[in-house]
């Protein structure tokens, strides 16, 4: 073959323009972290595409640096944790989801400078108008049916106004409910069952639009900067943004993505005023809006902090002493009946306990607080009662069993010879067959006991701050600290269980028993 003709084909592959969606294929994907369960106007799914103007934000941005624009989910407070893997692991390149700048994590995920200037909004429904007029009426107490109690109040966990309704101005004086789904907390406002909720202005304006019964209380307060976070050694991606953003808000590329979700107000006129400044500013200690955890040099308060985990331990102790008797209880009465009933109640309690061991914990106590009060008018139970309700419930099935092997255990010609010395059936079952069957089972029993005080981490999603919640909450703002915090934490768990389990360890051979059926 003539070589100039070689060479001729060569270069026409080489400058040949590429295949249709082949270039956007060979470009480098900008991987952005989000939670789209935090919902509109962020990201939230319209039809099966998701929308919000932080997806057009992250398109623009991922344009302008030469990527193409991938979004990965994971838990909203978490989101920061997926910079440290890598990209086959769900890792990410930056945290894009209405995170607010705090000094904590400035110094771990330094930040781009700000695309949005957010304030804080107090939202009540309608119907508190009256008693809910601004903040200052956030201190004080209500009246319900003669029972004086504080305000309660719903946040975002980890959030700017987390912090700030944790703080001195608020504090101790309101009922704070935290909860990791803005949607959640918003519907609970919606029901009255929630006096108010704060949110970032953006969120709080969208439900205000479209919630039921909802209003703005209040101008809102305590401005702070949306910021996108980014790896501590990844400089050069810091200044592509920082340049894209900047860009965007001097040729109106912002300006036009947040009027399309009625967000552009005139604390947005001042972007460029501040993108131009050093950055990030200095983060003074105001009085009244640092978290409790804190002192006013910005240093931990572990006095104060191993406090707060003392008293969530002390919910801990309460849901589980609470619940576990009428676990006990429920438990006895379906063992019997599965047991020594007629076939028609065998069947349904068998089912009973198929379907509470077969479903989580967790939806079983989303039905009870969420779905119950929505199925019957004015069936309202508190946290603590849902909690409480749902562990018992849920415990109760495994109970069942833990008794139903207890009663097998037990010969049958005990209950012959109890009918043959004239006892009737159930003077015979409470006399000799239940007791001889809560000797033997008191060890699993025991070792379930043990494993509820750690299952009721699983309440903080119906607004129980426990141990577990409280750890994460002081994490979202202490992130300095993180393994020191998960030390005390496992410890006061470890100190709460491990006499537990001696007692369980020592019944087990005093008695001959072992095992249990738990999980």
């Amino acid at each position: 073959m003539n070589p100039r003709w070689l060479l001729v084909a060569v270069a026409a592959l080489v400058l040949a323009p590429p295949m249709p969606g082949q270039e956007k294929k060979d470009k480098k994907e900008l991987r952005w972290g989000t939670d789209p369960t935090g919902g509109a106007p962020y990201v939230y799914k319209d039809g099966d595409t998701f929308v919000g103007f932080e997806v057009e934000l992250a398109e623009y941005l991922a344009k302008e640096i030469g990527r193409t624009s991938k979004m990965v989910t994971g838990d909203w407070d978490k989101l920061p944790e997926l910079l440290g893997k890598p990209a086959d692991d769900d890792g990410i390149d930056i945290v894009l989801n209405g995170y607010e700048l705090t000094e904590d994590k400035e110094k771990m995920y330094p930040s781009t400078v700000p695309y949005y200037v957010y304030k804080l909004g107090l939202i009540i429904h309608k119907d508190r108008a009256e008693s809910i007029s601004g903040w200052s009426d956030l201190n004080r107490e209500r009246d319900e049916d003669g029972k004086k109690r504080k305000t309660s109040v719903g946040v975002l966990g980890g959030s700017a106004a987390h912090k700030y309704m944790k703080g001195k101005k608020f504090g101790d004086k309101i009922e704070l409910a935290i909860n990791p789904d803005v949607a959640t907390v918003i519907g609970l406002v919606e029901q009255k069952r929630l006096d108010a909720t704060v949110q970032d202005l953006p969120a709080a304006l969208y439900y205000v639009k479209h919630g039921k019964g909802l209003m703005l209380a209040d101008e809102p307060r305590k401005s702070g900067f949306y910021v996108v976070l980014t790896r501590e050694n990844d400089k050069e991606l810091r200044e592509q943004l920082n340049a894209a953003i900047k860009k965007g808000i001097k040729d109106g590329t912002l300006k036009r993505i947040y009027e399309k979700y009625g967000l552009w107000n005139e604390d947005q006129e001042r972007l460029l005023y501040w993108t131009e400044q050093k950055w990030p500013p200095p983060f003074p200690s105001e009085e009244g809006e640092e978290g409790d955890a804190q002192g006013e040099s910005g240093k931990a308060n572990w006095g104060r902090m191993f406090l707060e985990l003392l008293r969530a331990a002390g919910m801990t102790v309460f849901l589980a002493a609470a619940s576990f008797p009428i676990a006990m209880l429920i438990g006895m009465l379906v063992a019997l009946g599965r047991v020594y009933g007629p076939a028609l109640l065998r069947i349904p309690l068998g089912l009973y306990v198929e379907f509470l061991r077969g479903t989580p914990l967790l939806l079983q106590l989303y039905f009870v607080f969420y779905l119950l009060p929505q199925l019957i008018p004015g069936f309202n139970l508190s946290p603590i009662e849902a909690g409480i309700l749902g562990l018992a419930i849920n415990y109760s099935a495994y109970e069942a069993e833990n008794y139903r092997a207890g009663l097998l255990a037990i010969p049958r010609g005990q209950m012959e010879a109890a009918l043959a010395l004239g006892m009737n059936p159930l003077t015979a079952l409470r006399v000799v067959i239940v007791p001889q069957a809560v000797r033997i089972v008191i060890p699993p029993v025991t070792n379930d006991f043990i494993a509820l005080f750690k299952d009721t981490s699983v309440c903080s999603v119906i607004l129980i701050t426990e141990l577990t919640r409280k750890y994460n909450e002081l994490y979202n703002f202490n992130r300095d600290y993180i393994i020191q915090l998960a030390f005390i934490t496992a410890g006061l768990y470890l100190v709460m269980s491990y006499p537990l389990a001696i007692v369980a360890r020592v019944l087990e051979k005093r008695l001959g028993s072992v095992g249990g059926t738990h999980r």
